[in-house]
């Protein structure tokens, strides 16, 4: 079966001229994210998502170490009109040799491993580099991947930050005033590096995973919030929280736990009620706040991605966001459809 071409409404990244469809394709999942991908697979996800209409596509060197934009590129270098790219910097890859460490999450990857560098020369490097892995000669949207606590403890990313600082936003900067790429930003698991991204200037788009989601909200304010006033876009990836909100058993990449899993039973309770998906909810909910411009999930294969679709057109009545709002199951001042905020 093949899915139907939708025209998706599109929203505009910041205030550049890039507009992206508001359903884009993740590709760390195609890369063999914790499970293995044949490479006919990915590649065949990919072209599924622009038969159906799906205009933006994300990708990073993290993803199988190189695998991911090698698939995406074989696809898009024949179908690159109309799209809209996305890849990050802040790793190199060097060859890599001997077995993998035990929670390496590629299944399938690349013989490269990663060296962290925000450094002017190495964010230069690293988008030439992924020009020739893509085999593209255009790059829209460079993001700044994994700065921040979360992936480099407290003291280990001030080095880091410091070479972003004195030097990495500059090539950003610079990219971007000679036209190579269009939007700057960063990608990242947690929201609060992206307010220390504001004091060193102006971005864009973040792509922020798992922090605006239906099941957690804790970005809207001052994140989002911020991001209205100084007119950045994000983009809300991992809208299934990593499983537990498609029927999986994990959150955030671990097992869930018993506290997740009883809010998650409670937004299932009024989910039954209206007759609404629990996916459908969790694949909608981020584009209710006007900060956000797509949601970015990362389906394994055509078939993951046709269920996607089908959740993407599920109709959902306004007043069930409100029925989780009057639950206490949304945080306050979260929008709803509407012009409303819970």
């Amino acid at each position: 079966m093949t899915s139907a071409k939708t025209t998706f409404q599109t929203r505009r990244i910041g205030q550049t001229s890039l507009e992206i469809s508001t359903l884009g394709l993740g590709g760390a999942t195609i890369a063999g994210m914790r499970e293995k991908v044949p490479a006919e697979v990915a590649r065949a996800t990919v072209a599924r998502a622009l038969d159906a209409g799906i205009t933006y596509f994300d990708t990073a060197p993290r993803y199988g170490t190189g695998l991911s934009e090698r698939l995406m590129g074989d696809v898009l270098r024949d179908r690159r009109e109309g799209t809209v790219l996305s890849t990050k910097v802040g790793r190199l890859l060097k060859p890599h040799f001997g077995p993998r460490p035990a929670d390496f999450q590629f299944m399938g990857a690349l013989p490269f491993e990663e060296v962290f560098d925000y450094s002017y020369d190495a964010i230069m490097r690293s988008f030439e580099d992924s020009q020739q892995r893509l085999g593209l000669n255009k790059i829209d949207i460079l993001y700044v991947h994994d700065i921040g606590t979360a992936t480099h403890g407290v003291e280990g990313n001030k080095p880091y930050w410091k070479q972003l600082e004195t030097g990495g936003y500059k090539a950003l900067l610079e990219l971007k005033a000679s036209g190579q790429i269009g939007a700057i930003g960063l990608g990242v698991n947690e929201w609060e590096v992206l307010m220390d991204a504001f004091e060193l200037g102006d971005w864009d788009v973040f792509l922020l995973a798992g922090r605006y989601t239906l099941l957690e909200q804790t970005s809207l304010d001052p994140f989002l919030s911020t991001c209205l006033k100084r007119k950045a876009s994000v983009v809300a990836a991992a809208p299934f929280n990593s499983g537990i909100l498609v029927g999986g058993t994990t959150w955030n990449y671990v097992k869930a736990p018993d506290d997740v899993i009883a809010r998650v039973g409670a937004i299932e309770e009024v989910c039954a009620r209206f007759g609404v998906p629990l996916p459908a909810a969790a694949l909608q909910f981020p584009l209710t706040h006007p900060a956000v411009c797509a949601v970015l999930p990362g389906p394994r294969s055509p078939e993951e991605l046709d269920g996607i679709l089908a959740w993407w057109g599920v109709e959902i009545p306004d007043e069930f966001w409100t029925a989780l709002a009057d639950k206490g199951l949304l945080a306050d001042g979260t929008p709803l459809p509407g012009g409303k905020a819970a």
